[in-house]
């Protein structure tokens, strides 16, 4: 695959609304642009989710657009 900027900026077009960092660990990360409300963070919706790798943090988002109303 290609270096962390490639991969970054293709998750973020893949999922608008997400910021795509990494740690000096090497683990991923995407953080909500905007704010949740309590009934999201009651509904499993999360600001932050965090992954071993790229993959892992797509799966991850994945899962979040899933809970989105009208996802499928």
């Amino acid at each position: 695959m290609g270096d962390f900027e490639d991969l970054k900026a293709a998750i973020e077009e893949e999922f608008p609304g997400w910021q795509v960092w990494r740690s000096d660990a090497g683990r991923w990360y995407a953080t909500r642009s905007g704010d949740l409300t309590d009934a999201q963070l009651q509904a499993g919706y999360a600001m932050t989710v965090a992954a071993d790798d790229a993959s892992g943090l797509r799966r991850l988002l994945l899962d979040q657009v899933r809970r989105e109303p009208g996802a499928g």
